[in-house]
């Protein structure tokens, strides 16, 4: 049986979340799991190997153990740690946004002073910022989340599968738009535009499925007192639980996901579903849900589906026609595709 250390000291917990899911029912891998505290406090454990970690530690911990392969769940961070750590053993980066990821020393230097000036020279600093592209470069495979993302070198790491939930019976159209209610990402004063001048007599739910606030708190705010009685809307001020989030996500007929075209990180350009992917791809397929994306959204995937004018229309349309993920995304199926990837990664 080969042995695999899964590294996530910085950011996503979703993504370390969804590998321990699906690792979970291997039989041809082990995983021990190094985790920041952060990164710890987030995840649920269901008897795995989880030993508490950060960039100070990291180094020395995986001395102690031998590992066929070392994935790297995030490199936004201690770009020097991870650089020592990709020269040293056969480890896989997951990529989360491409153009940063082979980002000049230059443009990395000019990105500095366009932020938060001061996290950003703390990362030049103290923690190796211009090692940047050669901690990706020297990993011996990159990994993206979205299969739409990959081409050399960049190999589809398969985590997300369909959990096997009934699909609801709603008597009225449950619409849920998941994700933080932010202007940053998703274009959420055209959704509240939308809403405001819909006109049916079709009874609609709209749930907003993330932390509203500060301008767009106040929209919601605004917009739930002057729908129509058969149009309501339901939002969140606070974090939205782990519980809660899956419990309103079961019951939606179909997710509206307006994802904006382009976004920022470190002051580079990324481009969803062509260098960056978006979380409510991971969404979708967990929860078995069909979702409308804005129609410039690049994807042949049969569940993204391009938004039409007659949107209320194109939503019962997608209530009644659902998409049968168990097909190709049933647990069995994408651990099938993992384990197989993980073989090759680890025979490299």
């Amino acid at each position: 049986m080969k042995k695999i250390a899964y590294i996530e000291i910085d950011t996503h917990a979703e993504i370390a979340q969804a590998f321990m899911d699906i690792m979970n029912d291997s039989s041809g891998f082990t995983v021990d799991y190094y985790f920041s505290k952060k990164i710890k406090d987030l995840v649920s454990e269901n008897g795995e190997t989880v030993f508490l970690s950060d960039s100070s530690m990291i180094l020395e911990q995986l001395k102690l153990k031998t590992y066929d392969l070392i994935i790297i769940g995030t490199v936004h961070r201690y770009f020097n740690t991870f650089h020592a750590l990709t020269q040293k053993y056969t480890t896989a980066v997951i990529v989360h946004n491409i153009n940063f990821s082979v980002a000049s020393k230059g443009a990395l230097m000019r990105s500095i002073f366009k932020g938060d000036i001061i996290y950003r020279l703390k990362l030049w600093w103290k923690e190796g910022l211009f090692y940047t592209s050669k901690a990706y470069r020297n990993a011996k495979s990159l990994l993206v989340l979205d299969e739409e993302l990959a081409s050399v070198p960049y190999q589809f790491l398969p985590l997300f599968y369909s959990e096997n939930f009934e699909q609801p019976e709603n008597k009225n159209l449950v619409i849920v738009i998941p994700g933080g209610v932010s202007q940053k990402r998703r274009d959420y004063q055209y959704v509240f535009k939308t809403i405001e001048n819909l006109k049916t007599e079709e009874k609609c739910e709209f749930i907003f499925l993330g932390k509203a606030k500060d301008d767009e708190l106040k929209h919601l705010e605004k917009l739930s007192q002057k729908l129509p009685e058969n149009i309501s809307v339901r939002y969140f001020s606070e974090r939205v639980s782990n519980a809660d989030f899956e419990k309103e996500m079961q019951k939606a007929d179909v997710l509206w996901c307006p994802v904006r075209n382009k976004a920022q990180f470190f002051s580079r350009e990324e481009i969803y579903g062509v260098t960056k992917m978006t979380g409510n791809l991971g969404d979708a397929i967990k929860y078995g849900k069909t979702a409308v994306f804005p129609k410039n959204y690049p994807s042949k995937l049969e569940f993204i589906v391009p938004e039409k004018e007659h949107i209320i229309e194109q939503f019962k349309t997608l209530k009644k026609n659902r998409f049968d993920f168990q097909k190709n995304y049933s647990k069995n199926t994408v651990l099938r595709k993992l384990e197989e990837l993980l073989e090759r990664l680890t025979s490299i």
